[in-house]
C-alpha cells in the first residue's frame, strides 16, 4: 500500500521536460496522463481504505494504470523530442 499517489514527475524525475513538453504538444500524452493521474487518485483512496473496493476490482485499476505508464514511457522515450 502506498501512503501517496504516484507521480510521473517524481517516477521519471530526469523526464520532467519532456513530460512538460509532451502535456502542451499531444493530445494524445495529455489524455494518458490524465487518466494516469485520475487512476492514482482512485488507487490511492482505494489503498487508504476512503473509498474501498474489491480485490479484484483493485488489481483492475492497478492494472490499466501500468499499461497507461508503459505508454507514457514509450512516448517519453520516443525520438522527436
Amino acid at each position: 500500500m502506498s501512503n501517496a499517489p504516484n507521480d510521473l514527475a517524481a517516477d521519471f524525475p530526469d523526464k520532467r521536460d519532456r513530460i512538460h513538453q509532451l502535456k502542451t504538444s499531444d493530445n494524445r500524452f495529455a489524455r494518458l496522463y490524465d487518466e494516469y493521474n485520475e487512476l492514482n487518485r482512485t488507487i490511492h483512496r482505494v489503498e487508504t481504505r476512503v473509498e474501498p473496493q474489491t480485490d479484484e476490482a483493485e488489481e483492475e485499476l492497478k492494472r490499466r494504470r501500468l499499461q497507461i505508464k508503459d505508454e507514457i514511457m514509450a512516448m517519453l522515450d520516443r525520438p522527436g523530442g
